[in-house]
């Protein structure tokens, strides 16, 4: 039998949630098909006060093996570094991490807060959050760059706010099967099946952003939402067009721009507003694409977009991109 341990810090319970809207299998048969037990988890399990305590008190002196730490939220580190901002089981949450997760054959950073600091780690940050190893773009999160798990693994990244249910379950069948291996990490330390290709594969709106063709406005079904609704798709790594939520859809398929949830600087940046240098090209461009690139690559697309993309948009002055 092999056990979990989900803890949870600065965090809203969206990553909870999430788990609990897995399907094929549901978090209750994957457990029972891996010969899993999850010894605890804030919203699921019935053990509070000395009986919990009992629980973390006997992984940190050995008397239980911990095979994998699912942490969900931020490391609240405040006040002074203290932690104590976040009680629990009556001692600061920073010290439970700090003393279970080496003891853990993996540790799974559960969501955007826990892998970057997310939304409680954004400016002016009161609360001293931080993400497990990362903190946004560096590899100085709570645990340090140097920390490895007694799989000799670094923390795993399952970025997204939240994560999706099945980036999780198939991480955790990868772990528990040990078949995880470092070449299968991108450089956030995140599984590259998950993130390797931006939210924009998959869109239905990539004929639009190929011929530079605009949305204005929300509520249309034709226009790409990325030149002036602040779609951040074609940079952010992640397969919501690929495995979608619920298994019908995702933010861009229902005409919502996609918000970046899964990268180090969410979310930190102005929502549903494209920002644009003074000639009006976006000042944050596609992946891999240089500045001199998009404007040779924009201007032949918009002289070879073809009639159909045209014809459903009403067309004013200044509907093509510039």
């Amino acid at each position: 039998m092999k056990n979990l341990l989900w803890l949870q810090g600065g965090a809203c319970g969206g990553n909870t949630l999430s788990t609990l809207n897995a399907t094929d299998p549901d978090i209750l048969s994957f457990l029972y098909l891996n010969e899993a037990k999850l010894l605890w988890h804030p919203s699921l399990s019935q053990e509070c006060g000395k009986d919990l305590k009992k629980i973390l008190d006997s992984i940190i002196e050995g008397k239980i093996e911990l095979h994998v730490l699912l942490f969900e939220g931020s490391v609240i580190r405040g006040p002074a570094g203290k932690g104590t901002f976040n009680m629990f089981a009556g001692k600061p949450m920073i010290y439970w991490v700090k003393e279970i997760a080496p003891l853990s054959h993996y540790v799974v950073a559960v969501g955007d807060c826990a892998s970057f600091g997310g939304i409680p780690a954004a400016d002016p940050n009161p609360t001293e959050s931080t993400g497990l190893q990362f903190h946004k773009k560096e590899m100085n999160g709570f645990l340090g760059k140097d920390f490895r798990s007694k799989s000799g693994l670094p923390v795993i990244n399952l970025s997204g706010c939240p994560v999706h249910p099945e980036w999780l379950i198939s991480t955790l069948t990868l772990i528990l099967k040990g078949e995880i291996t470092p070449e299968m990490l991108d450089e956030f330390n995140r599984p590259k099946m998950f993130y390797a290709t931006t939210t924009q594969f998959g869109c239905p709106r990539q004929p639009y952003f190929t011929y530079k063709i605009t949305a204005k406005e929300f509520g249309h079904r034709e226009g790409c939402l990325f030149f002036d609704l602040g779609c951040r798709g074609s940079y952010t790594r992640s397969s919501c067009n690929n495995i979608l939520w619920n298994n019908q859809s995702s933010k861009t398929r229902v005409g919502t721009p996609c918000m970046g949830c899964t990268e180090f600087d969410f979310p930190t940046f102005n929502f549903f507003k494209t920002e644009k240098n003074r000639s009006g090209i976006p000042k944050k461009l596609p992946l891999g694409v240089s500045k001199g690139a998009y404007v040779t690559f924009a201007a032949i697309a918009r002289g070879a977009a073809p009639q159909f993309l045209e014809k459903p948009l009403i067309r004013k002055k200044g509907d093509w991109i510039e």
